[in-house]
């Protein structure tokens, strides 16, 4: 307590408190001005790790793919870390089944303690020493280089190459010059560049070892002329044996990536040159061959528990890459531009019919390289992909290898297609060697087992088959069918008590769990808008026994779940929704009466409302709302 008084009126203090008062208003005064002049002087130096731009442009192309958590899971099944050595007596060694590229790792049972005393519990190790002591499980990739390529443009595709094998990729090249043809040094020309290749990825950081000796036979495998299954594909003029793939083995277990030269051996035992795409399908098939054979000796005998297995590579290809000045295949739906995902085994007849032959101009390859896609996905895993890419973006390798996705997704609707950024005329194409898709409109041509158990295990729910397929008799409209039925979409035609016209209900859209992340989603839902809402579009004539684009598009609705995980994929492909209590309402309008009346009225545009459209959400909420469930 002051023993010194204050009075009241004009504040008076003491000689005490008033040279206090000054001394922390000094205080204050020089805590500011130095605040000030630290903001006008440059932070001091921190010392940080400084990166290579090779380095830091590696996980810049990392965070573009953006993966979502199922392609995360997918990569990390691929490409994940292996069990230690130690933990690896008695198990089996990651197979390489022809129809499943996934290696399978079997797990054991923990051991039990008898002791009466607990141990003490381990420290998980930091994930860069696990990297360390386990490396990543490394696949192969087919790589077709179809040149010419200047010194920049060879630098920008060897860099694209090192990031793959740094994810755990390792590519298996070969090389096309298409302005090498026929000349008298033809076959040194090649060589050179063959060595320019093996430069240009030793600059960029990686090992390289040119195979120049020849690796494929010339003409069809023996034997071929007895297989009686029939092929849908062009098999290539060449084959290779397992004893033949000892250079590649060799190169692959030295960590460095083997380049070849388009060479096979004829009957005469001469090297000739013959095209890359013979080479390609020929190692293609050689060696998930071999691979099958490899898993057959590690079945039938037992693995060495103190033996390195570190540099084992899964000779199966994960991937084909076509890497060419010309990029992917144009699309009649997009004026030239690439298409983004191509379902081969639906869709590969119908672009070769519609392909422009003005194209052939700018892209005189990418038929042929279509066909080689095909070939190769042929003899590959079900799993695996091709991609047609420019040199000019070799940052998307690496978003198709962690995503194995399209640059954007095919299913979104048009107009955010035509008007998207990413579009460009070197975006890549993705091929997958697909599923069939046909379009039933009899409900006795419905196979209601398989139907059962997709929607079943789709839903995780027991489906009341009587009361589902009762209402279908009525009021089905059509199914579109992916493969083996492990997708569908269910569309009815629900009777409206105010319009003559029924209205076009997606009644159930289900993928098989195993089938869910490798295009089956895209593939089913463009055929499901090219016989709905997209329908009596150009692109929208595609023979999978439906209308193939006649008639007039209908508005498609459907409802889900405010819980439902995939409603995030419904809000990006529909026109709108509505929240209808523990309901999302999606719908899509007809695309072309909406460009039939944009284009009527210029520049005027479409109002916010347009006479249609007035009272139908509220036609269309008070008919779904009363369509019974048909889950137990």
């Amino acid at each position: 307590m002051l023993s010194h008084t204050i009075h009241h009126g004009p504040r008076i203090l003491s000689s005490v408190a008033a040279s206090a008062l000054k001394a922390r208003r000094t205080q204050t005064f020089k805590a500011f001005y130095a605040t000030i002049r630290s903001l006008r002087q440059p932070p001091p130096a921190v010392e940080v790790d400084e990166l290579d731009p090779r380095d830091n442009d590696f996980i810049l192309s990392l965070l573009k793919a953006n993966p979502s958590l199922r392609d995360t899971k997918s990569y990390l099944a691929n490409f994940g870390v292996r069990p230690s050595a130690s933990d690896n007596a008695g198990r089996v060694f990651p197979s390489t089944i022809l129809n499943n590229s996934t290696p399978l790792f079997l797990k054991e049972a923990p051991d039990i303690s008898v002791d009466k005393q607990p141990e003490q519990a381990k420290p998980d190790p930091s994930p860069i020493l696990s990297s360390i002591l386990n490396p990543v499980y490394r696949r192969t990739a087919l790589v077709k280089l179809q040149g010419p390529f200047t010194n920049k443009q060879l630098d920008s595709i060897a860099r694209g190459m090192v990031y793959l094998e740094k994810l755990g990729l390792v590519s298996v090249i070969v090389v096309e010059n298409d302005q090498i043809r026929g000349d008298d040094g033809e076959r040194s020309a090649l060589i050179e560049e063959i060595m320019r290749v093996v430069s240009a990825l030793e600059a960029q950081g990686a090992e390289a070892r040119p195979v120049l000796g020849t690796t494929v036979r010339l003409g069809p495998k023996p034997d071929d002329d007895q297989l009686r299954e029939p092929r849908n594909f062009i098999p290539p003029e060449a084959h290779v044996f397992p004893s033949d793939l000892v250079a590649i083995r060799s190169a692959l277990r030295a960590g460095e990536i083997p380049v070849l030269p388009p060479f096979a051996l004829d009957s005469f035992c001469r090297s000739v040159r013959i095209g890359a795409n013979d080479v390609l399908g020929a190692l293609a098939r050689g060696m998930v061959e071999a691979a099958a054979l490899d898993d057959n000796d590690m079945k039938s005998s037992p693995r060495d528990p103190h033996a390195d297995y570190s540099q084992d590579i899964n000779l199966v290809p994960l991937r084909l890459m076509i890497i060419s000045r010309q990029g992917g295949v144009p699309s009649y739906a997009r004026t030239g531009f690439p298409h983004l995902l191509i379902n081969l085994t639906s869709e590969y007849d119908y672009i070769r019919d519609t392909y422009d032959p003005s194209w052939s101009n700018e892209k005189d390859s990418s038929l042929s390289n279509l066909s080689l896609a095909r070939t190769c996905l042929a003899y590959m895993p079900p799993t695996s992909s091709a991609i047609m890419v420019s040199h000019r973006s070799p940052s998307s390798l690496i978003a198709n290898l962690i995503t194995n996705k399209p640059a954007v997704s095919s299913s979104l609707p048009h107009a955010l297609l035509q008007g998207n950024r990413k579009l460009t005329r070197d975006t890549p194409t993705l091929l997958r060697r697909g599923l069939p898709i046909q379009v039933i409109r009899n409900l006795a041509d419905v196979d209601k087992a398989k139907m059962n158990y997709l929607l079943e295990t789709s839903f995780k729910r027991t489906l009341d088959a009587d009361a589902f397929y009762k209402r279908l008799e009525q009021n089905l409209d059509f199914v579109v069918v992916a493969g083996d039925y492990v997708g569908a979409a269910i569309v009815t035609n629900e009777p409206s008590p105010n319009s003559s016209e029924p209205i076009s209900y997606l009644d159930k859209f289900a993928v098989l769990p195993s089938h869910q992340g490798d295009g089956t989603v895209d593939f089913l839902w463009v055929a499901l808008h090219d016989e709905s809402y997209g329908l009596g579009h150009l692109f929208s004539i595609n023979p999978n026994g439906g209308k193939e684009g006649k008639g007039e598009g209908r508005d498609l609705v459907w409802r889900s779940r405010d819980d439902n995980p995939i409603n995030k994929w419904y809000f990006e492909r529909s026109s709108g929704h509505m929240r209808m209590g523990s309901w999302v309402f999606f719908w899509c309008d007809a695309e072309k009466r909406l460009r039939v009346e944009e284009g009527r009225r210029a520049n005027a545009g479409l109002s916010y409302v347009e006479e249609w459209e007035e009272n139908r959400l509220s036609r269309w909420a008070d008919v779904i709302t009363k369509i019974p469930s048909v889950w137990k």
